[in-house]
């Protein structure tokens, strides 16, 4: 059994700023699976997506979600779609504890309002990009997790309580 901590859920979910929280109060290693692939592919999700598309980015990110999966002391903040995929999300799910920060449209929209680097949001109607996909891959995150807790709070907070349902 390993002992990772996995945080999935929406872009903006602040799954990057509670994960460094949480790794630092655990003397875990913070691990950002978006950011592997940036190093590994040396350029950025959006740079991936324009130059060989999202279908080659998903690949790519299966197989640093498999690499992160087989360590130990983790927390690892995933990818916006990352669970989409089943072998994913089963793969983090033996991993660890699994946590959906679960938002409302409007905190992503507030977070994200000035954001141009997502890709998926690329687009005038951002407001309403968002409450599709955030409606459409609800289902999935909370599926792939072990817990949810509300994300729309303060990170420290959110923190708080993902030690709580650890037992910390």
């Amino acid at each position: 059994m390993k002992n990772n901590i996995v945080l999935c859920g929406f872009m903006g979910s602040g799954k990057s700023t509670v994960g460094k929280i949480l790794a630092q109060k655990l003397n875990f290693t913070f691990k950002d699976s978006d950011e592997c692939i940036e190093q590994r592919e040396n350029m950025s999700v959006s740079e991936i997506f324009k130059t060989y598309g999202e279908e080659y980015f998903r690949k790519t990110e299966s197989l640093v979600i498999k690499e992160l999966s087989l360590q130990n002391g983790l927390v690892i903040s995933t990818g916006g779609g990352a669970v989409l995929n089943s072998d994913n999300a089963a793969a983090l799910r033996q991993s660890g504890t699994v946590i959906f920060l679960d938002v409302t449209p409007e905190t992503v929209l507030e977070r994200l309002k000035n954001d141009a680097s997502r890709p998926l949001l690329q687009r005038k109607d951002k407001a309403e990009a968002i409450t599709e996909l955030l409606i459409a891959r609800k289902p999935v995150y909370q599926a792939a997790a072990h817990y949810a807790v509300n994300a729309n709070r303060d990170a420290l907070k959110t923190v708080e309580e993902i030690l709580t349902l650890q037992g910390i």
